[in-house]
């Protein structure tokens, strides 16, 4: 990958959530154990119930997240998806369907690992979207 590609990626992920506060070193560290990927639009992305091997950033265009069949989420450019799989080994707990084509930065397992050991910040942040999601399932389940 040559370096005008890498620093637009860094640059993308500046505007996402999860790397908003990582220094350019950091973000570089990322994009560097990671690949970027072009898929058309109908392409299963992530299929539920598969085992996870990497996450994605969705850089460009949209997809929708089906569990059991059933759209639950729209997925848009700047968001994460497939990490949890990462962290925990289980399977992929919904599908992703892209939308439009799709311009994805695939981050490896390892890649992801290095990260959460040593950008601090994305640890954090991890664990703040991990606990919000919880909540949301248990205001949607217990009220």
């Amino acid at each position: 990958m040559h370096m005008a590609s890498t620093k637009s990626t860094v640059d993308h992920l500046r505007n996402i959530a999860l790397f908003s506060e990582c220094s350019t070193k950091e973000l570089g560290l990322v994009v560097k154990n990671s690949s970027e990927r072009v898929l058309k639009a109908g392409t299963i992305i992530m299929d539920q119930g598969q085992a996870g091997r990497e996450a994605y950033v969705i850089l460009e265009g949209s997809a929708t997240v089906k569990r059991n069949g059933k759209k639950i989420a729209s997925a848009k450019a700047g968001s994460v998806i497939g990490e949890l799989s990462l962290l925990d080994q289980g399977p992929r707990t919904a599908a992703v369907i892209a939308d439009t084509d799709v311009r994805l930065l695939v981050i490896s397992e390892r890649a992801l690992k290095n990260a959460i050991e040593n950008i601090p910040v994305i640890s954090r942040k991890l664990l703040k979207a991990l606990a919000t999601r919880v909540r949301e399932l248990d205001r949607a389940h217990f009220g």
